[in-house]
């Protein structure tokens, strides 16, 4: 599995991005927004924006599937829109709102199935890297779970997508993230109860190809 996970953003090293790519660049990448599916309209559409904005600097072609439309439908559909992009992106926001999303649309099965075959590169950052975790438990300290509940009526799902064996902990020691104290509260939570993940502090990425796992 070939995956590019920031602590916030495009992080220090978007070259390492582009190397883990098969195709030549510039290469398209679809854009996964929906962990900020609870915000008001304009202010989700300007974060989508300023995604597009900063893949397309460095050279690819962005373009956003918004999973929402194809909750309930047939797991094809989700395939063949995912089909023609060697890579993905996948902002922060909510996790729990992201995972909701993954999952009504069945592209959980689709993004992972296509990892362990290798020919997709997966890329994204705080929430986007958090949802690859056997589980989600401990992240409600920084995230509001409720909110899945709210927007969709639907029940909170807990696990996460199980593609790493640790969690990612972002903005620790980032001071000018507002989310930084709190997720030293997690980080600190899971240390104390043995459970397995990786901090990365804003700037910072971290790199995973062929079995192998690298924080720059």
């Amino acid at each position: 599995m070939r995956m590019y996970l920031s602590s916030f953003r495009m992080g220090n090293h978007p070259d390492q991005l582009l190397a883990l790519l098969d195709a030549p660049v510039p290469a398209d990448i679809a854009v996964i927004a929906n962990a900020t599916d609870d915000q008001p309209p304009d202010r989700r559409a300007a974060g989508v924006r300023r995604e597009t904005e900063a893949l397309h600097s460095i050279g690819l072609r962005p373009a956003e599937i918004d999973l929402r439309a194809y909750f309930g439908r047939p797991r094809e559909d989700v395939e063949a829109a995912f089909a023609p992009y060697p890579a993905v992106w996948v902002r922060g926001g909510n996790v729990f709102m992201l995972r909701h999303a993954l999952a009504r649309s069945g592209a959980d099965a689709v993004l992972g199935a296509r990892l362990r075959r290798d020919d997709l590169v997966y890329g994204g950052y705080s929430a986007g890297a958090c949802v690859l975790a056997p589980s989600l438990r401990g992240l409600e300290q920084c995230d509001d779970p409720n909110a899945v509940t709210e927007t969709y009526g639907d029940p909170v799902t807990w696990d996460g997508l199980g593609l790493l064996d640790h969690v990612v902990v972002p903005h620790i020691d980032s001071p000018g993230h507002p989310e930084s104290e709190v997720l030293g509260r997690v980080a600190a939570d899971y240390r104390a109860k043995g459970i397995a993940h990786r901090t990365l502090r804003d700037g910072q990425v971290l790199v995973a190809k062929d079995g192998r796992t690298r924080v720059c």
